[in-house]
């Protein structure tokens, strides 16, 4: 018997990595499966973008800088202006990510020491979390509750806790709640993390995946915010790149040059044509392209939205993410609704208590099907529900 490290006891096995283990058994039995379950784009990237790759990689066949291209550092820069009014020195600010899971991965690393504390929404995209329990620090669940529309009540935070706390993870379109913040909330967290000398970190994955009219904003937008913030952004969402890898960390350059340390003795960087191809999707066009895939994903929620409350369902269309929050019937647990969905519908969706303890009593959607299939989905619902 091999002796592993005692960490991984630690570490629960990786949530998505299980559903889609479930998805392939039951395909293997021949079920006809429409998952809803993970939130990977189904539409390909923008043509642009991949004729770009494909120009892009017979040029690049060396090891990438580090820290990323300068060219994408300043494209990143460049966009961050143009679409947040937010102003970035490319070199010190900036770094690219081989996605941004890897980069907030990594950041846990060069701020959390074994004892640290780690203030992580609850419920939450669960690498926040394990990634704090890896590198030895003890995560301490900031309650997202839908009386509070989803945000954390900052006020409610133990300052005992507090001053033990190195980094606040924040996630605004939510995954998994689908929740929106504006900028005052993060007005509150700046001065919050400013006051406890905490790193705020907001995973700003879906900020172009919005509807209704909002527009989500930046926290880096508040004055002030780099003396202690950043935010990971990813193309991954808006322009259908989830298994390119490319995204970047923006802010404050104390903290951006500390995740510098931990990526350099890691890893070698993203291969430069990519970083190339995601310059592109950042400045050809990139609004024209987002408001096309907003709008199939407002038909999609739609959809869902209004056959769910035609079933009964008491519930608002969520308006920012890809995703929909929804509490289970009465009766099932979120494990329990989810496996009836599975079994009984041939319907993959994720447990909530699977984010976190205040999960419990949701699941989550992902809009990642077709209307047509998604009217299939909410059909198959129905007749569960009626027995």
């Amino acid at each position: 018997m091999l002796r592993k490290a005692d960490r991984i006891a630690t570490v629960p096995p990786y949530l998505f990595a299980t559903i889609d283990k479930k998805r392939k058994e039951a395909q293997a039995r021949g079920v006809d499966i429409i998952n809803l379950g993970i939130g990977d784009p189904d539409q390909p990237a923008p043509t642009y973008v991949v004729d770009k790759l494909a120009a892009e990689a017979a040029t690049y066949h060396r090891y990438p800088d580090y820290e990323g291209a300068l060219e994408f550092r300043q494209a990143a820069a460049d966009y961050y202006q143009r679409r947040f009014g937010v102003t970035a020195d490319p070199k010190n600010e900036v770094v690219a990510l081989i996605g941004s899971k890897e980069g907030l991965s990594h950041l846990v690393w060069a701020f959390v020491d074994p004892g640290d504390v780690a203030l992580v929404p609850d419920p939450a995209y669960p690498v926040y979390r394990t990634q704090t329990l890896l590198a030895g620090g003890i995560p301490v669940a900031m309650p997202l509750l839908a009386e509070n529309g989803f945000l954390p009540d900052l006020d409610a935070i133990d300052p005992a806790v507090a001053a033990k706390a190195t980094i606040m993870f924040l996630n605004y379109p939510n995954n998994p709640t689908a929740g929106v913040a504006d900028l005052a909330f993060f007005e509150k967290a700046v001065a919050f993390c400013k006051k406890y000398k905490i790193l705020l970190c907001h995973d700003n994955a879906y900020a172009e995946m919005t509807y209704d009219d909002f527009t989500a904003p930046s926290v880096l937008q508040v004055p002030g915010a780099k003396d202690i913030a950043v935010e990971s952004y990813s193309l991954s969402k808006p322009y259908n790149m989830t298994g390119w890898r490319i995204a970047f960390m923006i802010g404050n350059a104390e903290a951006i040059g500390a995740l510098g340390i931990i990526k350099t003795n890691t890893d070698s960087g993203q291969f430069t044509a990519i970083q190339m191809a995601g310059i592109e999707a950042m400045k050809h066009q990139p609004e024209a392209f987002v408001g096309q895939m907003n709008r199939m994903y407002k038909g999609r929620r739609d959809v869902l939205i209004g056959g769910l409350r035609k079933l009964g369902w008491d519930i608002e269309a969520p308006k920012g993410s890809f995703y929909a929050w929804i509490p289970v019937p009465k009766g099932y647990t979120s494990a329990g609704f989810a496996e009836t969905l599975l079994d009984k519908a041939g319907i993959i969706v994720t447990p909530g208590n699977a984010y976190g303890d205040c999960g419990e009593g949701y699941v989550r959607f992902a809009l990642t099907v077709d209307e047509r299939r998604m009217q299939e989905a909410v059909d198959r619902i129905g007749k569960v529900l009626k027995g």
